[in-house]
């Protein structure tokens, strides 16, 4: 990987093996659709995959796996807008690999959206032809897609043909595991040729019945020769058109390809067919949404960039340039995957994006670590998506009737209609065998949502929000934990079969999972579950009395269900077991202690990557439910999501006792027994780390942000980006160094960056304000933009200030380098201590004087 600055991700040279991993990180989209960066003249195969997805376009189907009708949802592979192929005179038209390459350069602009490739191509019969491309997806009309070729003759004259058109013909093939799968999910498509120079074609999905539409206008610019002929056809399987041109070596020839795609469920469209050929028609020209393009993303990133500087060489120290390239390219991605165009769609947020079909497009508990980022950028993203919630509310109801529970129980993968799209079974490639797949027993996906619901109310005290979608969201989840939850003799309370975000385990072993599945008091999901029915009393009391009244009778939620939210929030089991150093740590799970201890090191001599050690163990006829290992963090994650002061309020209120030694302890036992399988891994490590261990913090970051592009996982990237562990980088940068919380209406910010930063300057909004946040290894600088809001207040170690739009602040920064293990009397003196009087000003506050 090369790069131009710190705005262009470029390949040199062409590297088949690497094709897969680079259509996906080269990937345009808008946050409606999303194309993979496929070669205009490749088709599906184990070098290439063009791909097309549209922002929640599911379809099912059944498949034969052994003696089992297995019934999959699937994100669908939509017609392949690309094909653009050439031929030389009376020659074959060419495809990838018909040719010989001389050179070739693939280069992708973050700030404009704009893909470029660049290379010669040498045919049989050694005739060289450069081919200069530009590719968008219009991020200004979610509709269009685009690319131009500037085709150069450069040692030959005569005929070249060129065909463009849209191919039917594809299915869902881009992930190897799937592949013995039903993936014919298009039916036979309707192709047109209309006498105004337009190709279309028109399909529809197997199972849901949703109807696609894509038209395609071609012009072609033959730069002084001319066009011997034009052919239209409408084929069986795509919409196609040659074009024949006189051409002569050394002058450049221009093409250009429109697409415009529509499906049924667009908004205010009559029928797609008829929307597509309108709206291909209406695009002036390619430079035209070229434009429009590149502004709608120049917008776009004059809210959402994060800059970073380097602590040497005045920020040119290769690996942290490298570093801020890739964090764009996160925010990049984050972008094509939710934009404003979501909105008004009735989509969540996937944990690979819409750039494949890993997960198969599912909606997973990855919005925990995306939703932090769009919260204090584009809060409306996450106002929208956390509605793809609320309207599967019936369905997550019904679930949690069907067994047994009140409440609303969601699904650990979702998709079309909210109903739990978890696979039955999954394939171990090591072994070659189908085994059972337990991962929807991951309940705590609930209490994620609704962490999400009380982020978002903080940070924008949305109470509209709150009101009409929020407070019914997260009391039906409370309800769902509190029928969950089982009362034992000793008065304690305790949530039985579930499983931790670990996934390695997903049971006790030498236990029928069939028949006694899951694990007894996950300490993560008890965690999660006494915050929520604590703050569900909280979520009332900030409704209207009104609108509280009305919401409990509508529920049926009276004052004794709200006892037992109380009750079961102050007494849930947190079990613990001692470790080898003989101190108290959080167990995973009820037994986690009893476990056997695994042979790390002889592992790590066998075998050259660890990261999916479930597979190495049951291919070797061993039950990973055995050992003390993790696939992820676990535990880990309640360090990940609460301060100190929180993990301490509902530990007080459990009435367990937990010192900062603690802290310090059970981070250290799980990173010593942690896989990192999944790329969210390197990201709640970095951010536990941060505040005891910065070095190691950042070393993490940075395996964090090569995650993909350094396809660390050996070959998973190409079916889908990890954009969970692509925002998680992010917001280490934009809320973990910077030190940002939100606290009771207050915005709290307590930097420590890294050695390896000098500088980080980023921007968030907060409660209707735009913030612009510059922090350096002295100094922290808050600043308001000019706008009409109320006031808010930020602070930074005790020190409060109410900031009005135009004010701006300056902090400066105690430089301490011991843990952040300050007794709470220690915080309760500070928070007591009178502030200065109000600035009206810039200032500057001596906040150094008071050591950690």
């Amino acid at each position: 990987m090369g790069k131009t600055g710190d705005w262009t991700l470029r390949y040199d040279g062409f590297d088949p093996a690497a094709e897969g991993l680079r259509e996906v990180l080269c990937a345009l989209g808008n946050g409606t659709i999303v194309s993979r960066a496929a070669a205009t003249d490749a088709r599906a195969d184990d070098v290439h995959y063009p791909g097309t997805y549209l922002a929640g376009g599911y379809d099912r189907l059944v498949s034969q796996v052994g003696d089992r009708d297995i019934e999959n949802e699937d994100l669908v592979n939509l017609p392949n807008w690309l094909p653009l192929a050439i031929r030389i005179d009376d020659g074959p038209f060419l495809a990838a690999g018909d040719y010989e390459r001389l050179d070739h350069v693939q280069a992708l602009a973050l700030d404009e959206g704009v893909l470029t490739r660049s290379f010669r191509m040498r045919d049989a019969a050694g005739r060289i032809t450069r081919w200069e491309e530009r590719r968008l997806v219009s991020m200004h009309d979610p509709h269009v897609c685009a690319l131009e070729v500037r085709l150069t003759p450069e040692n030959w004259s005569g005929v070249l043909g060129i065909r463009a058109g849209i191919d039917g013909a594809v299915t869902n093939w881009g992930v190897t595991r799937y592949r013995a799968l039903a993936g014919r999910h298009l039916e036979a498509p309707q192709t047109t040729c209309g006498e105004d120079g337009i190709v279309a074609l028109r399909t529809r999905f197997v199972q849901s019945r949703r109807e696609v539409a894509l038209a395609q206008r071609l012009l072609v610019e033959p730069a002084g020769g001319h066009i011997l002929s034009e052919r239209k056809d409408a084929l069986a399987d795509g919409a196609f058109e040659e074009v024949a041109v006189e051409v002569v070596a050394g002058r450049t020839i221009r093409v250009e390809k429109i697409v415009a795609i529509f499906n049924s469920h667009d908004h205010a469209v009559a029928e797609p067919l008829h929307e597509a050929c309108r709206r291909v028609a209406e695009v002036p020209c390619f430079e035209a949404a070229t434009s429009a393009h590149s502004r709608a993303w120049r917008h776009l990133w004059e809210e959402c960039d994060i800059r970073v500087e380097s602590a040497e060489n005045g920020g040119t120290h290769p690996e942290h340039g490298s570093a801020q390239l890739k964090l764009r390219l996160h925010v990049f991605h984050l972008l094509q995957t939710a934009s404003p165009h979501s909105v008004d769609h009735d989509v969540g947020i996937p944990p690979r994006g819409w750039h494949g079909e890993a997960y198969r497009g599912h909606i997973m508990w990855d919005e925990l670590f995306i939703f932090p980022f769009l919260t204090l950028r584009m809060p409306v993203l996450t106002r929208g998506l956390l509605r793809y919630r609320h309207r599967r509310l019936g369905e997550a109801r019904r679930a949690a009737r069907e067994a047994g529970r009140a409440g609303a129980m969601f699904p650990w993968m979702s998709g079309s209609n909210g109903r739990e799209e978890t696979q039955s079974v999954h394939l171990n490639p090591l072994s070659g065998r189908w085994l059972p797949d337990n991962s929807w027993r991951q309940r705590h996906i609930g209490a994620a949502v609704a962490y999400n619901v009380w982020q978002y109310l903080q940070a924008t005290d949305d109470r509209d929000f709150l009101r009409d979608y929020g407070a019914e969201l997260f009391l039906e989840i409370a309800r769902f934990w509190s029928s969950l939850a089982e009362q034992r003799e000793d008065g304690r309370f305790s949530i039985r079969r579930v499983m931790g975000p670990d996934e390695f385990h997903d049971g006790y072993p030498g236990r029928d999972p069939a028949a006694e599945g899951g694990l007894d008091d996950n300490a993560y999901t008890n965690f999660m579950v006494a915050w929520v029915l604590t703050r569900a009393r909280d979520v009332l009391d900030l409704l209207p009395d009104d609108n509280r009244r009305r919401l409990c009778e509508t529920l049926g939620i009276g004052e004794e269900e709200i006892a037992r939210f109380d009750a079961i929030s102050r007494n849930l089991v947190i079990p613990f077991h001692e470790s080898p150093s003989g101190t108290s740590v959080i167990s995973q799970f009820d037994g986690y202690g009893a476990l056997e201890e695994f042979d790390w090191a002889g592992y790590r001599e066998r075998y050259p990557n660890l990261q999916r050690l479930d597979r190495i163990l049951e291919s070797e006829g061993k039950d990973p439910n055995a050992y003390k290992v993790s696939k992820q963090a676990d535990v880990l994650m309640i360090f990940y999501l609460f301060s100190r002061d929180e993990i301490r309020e509902i530990l007080d209120r459990l009435g367990y006792a937990f010192s900062s030694a603690q802290i310090v302890e059970t981070t250290r036992y799980y990173m010593e027994r942690v896989s990192h399988g999944s790329t969210l891994s390197f990201v709640t490590h970095a951010w536990v780390l941060a505040r005891t261990d910065r070095k190691a913090s950042w070393r993490l970051a940075l395996e964090a942000l090569d995650a993909d592009i350094g396809d660390v996982q050996g070959g998973t990237t190409k079916e889908g980006i990890h954009l969970g562990a692509m925002a998680g980088t992010v917001d280490l940068l934009q809320r973990c160094y910077t030190g940002i919380g939100m606290r009771a209406s207050t915005l709290v910010f307590d930097p420590r960056l890294p050695e390896e930063v000098a500088c980080l300057e980023t921007t968030v909004r907060f409660r209707r304000q735009i913030l612009d946040v510059h922090v350096t290894q002295e100094t922290l600088t808050v600043s308001s933009r000019s706008m009409t809001a109320l006031p808010v207040s930020i602070a930074y170690r005790g020190h409060a200030r109410e900031i009005s739009p135009g004010q701006s602040f300056t902090f400066a920064l105690v430089r301490d380098d011991r843990p952040d293990d300050r007794p709470r009397a220690a915080l309760a003196a500070r928070a007591a201590r009178t502030d200065p009087p109000k600035p009206t000003s810039e200032t500057r506050d001596p906040v150094g004087e008071e050591p950690r």
